[in-house]
């Protein structure tokens, strides 16, 4: 058994929360000057273009890449063979308030009902599973609300099959048009339950932009799906063009024999996560 101080793990939340608002990834970065080599639209091209060179100031000026420096999403995974000698909940949420602060990043998290700020953006959504081993993965996204809130789930029926997914899918994308920030990422969570597929959508977001799943049926459907998707010319900003998305990623879960529980995590082009392994 190896016992992991809740400092390390507070530290290294507050690492990542700096780096993860200021920095895009490498891959998603590598996505954008794709699409920007590719775009056919003349206001598309200037849009991506736009957005590089906003990426581009945000890491010489060492401020956010956006103003929604979002809700913050930690996710876990807890080697079986660790032990944490305080709260995980409490330095998580340490961690956040702390990043938060130092790095003048905007208190976005209040009460849902009241709607009174909890003024340090904290708590924190976080996610934890268990797995073999003695470390820990920590895994952070500040998640903005812009594309959060074109999200969407729905519990299909069994009749709706492959067609009914893929109609759900290009139905959010084109019900969200301009308002997450395109082009996108897309996170699609099929299978498990109502919470599950949620949580799957999720955390497709965090797989490198394009990879593909490894399951060469699935594999095709995101290929399919971005296809549809950027053939809806909402493009860069919204200005049309061949990119509405980025990439489709796309993870599934054995379900009920009555189900067919479907989530779609949208993602603007700031794809912002990074990881660490204590």
């Amino acid at each position: 058994m190896r016992e992991i101080p809740a400092e390390l793990i507070r530290k290294t939340v507050y690492d990542l929360a700096l780096f993860a608002c200021v920095y895009l990834p490498p891959d998603t970065r590598e996505c954008l000057l794709s699409a920007y080599n590719s775009e056919q639209s003349e206001l598309g091209k200037e849009a991506l273009s736009q957005i590089i060179k906003n990426t581009e100031i945000a890491e010489e000026r060492k401020i956010p890449i956006c103003q929604d420096t979002g809700m913050a999403i930690v996710f876990l995974e807890i080697g079986q063979d660790t032990h944490i000698n305080e709260s995980l909940a409490d330095a998580v949420n340490d961690g956040v308030r702390d990043a938060y602060r130092d790095g003048f990043f905007r208190m976005s998290v209040l009460d849902p009902i009241t709607r009174l700020n909890t003024s340090d953006n904290t708590p924190a959504v976080i996610h934890t599973e268990i797995v073999p081993g003695d470390r820990i993965k920590i895994t952070f996204v500040p998640k903005g609300f812009g594309s959060e809130n074109m999200s969407a789930l729905s519990m299909l029926s069994p009749s709706d099959g492959l067609e009914g997914v893929r109609d759900f899918v290009v139905h959010t994308v084109a019900t969200a048009g301009s308002r997450p920030c395109p082009p996108i990422v897309l996170g699609v969570g099929i299978g498990g339950t109502m919470e599950y597929c949620a949580f799957l959508a999720k955390k497709a977001l965090l797989r490198d932009c394009g990879q593909r799943n490894p399951r060469p049926d699935i594999a095709g459907l995101e290929g399919e799906l971005l296809e549809r998707i950027n053939d809806l010319d909402i493009g860069p900003q919204g200005f049309g063009g061949n990119y509405t998305a980025l990439a489709v990623h796309i993870e599934v879960f054995p379900t009920h024999i009555a189900g067919l529980p479907i989530a779609v995590n949208v993602q603007c082009h700031a794809n912002r996560h990074a990881s660490a392994l204590i």
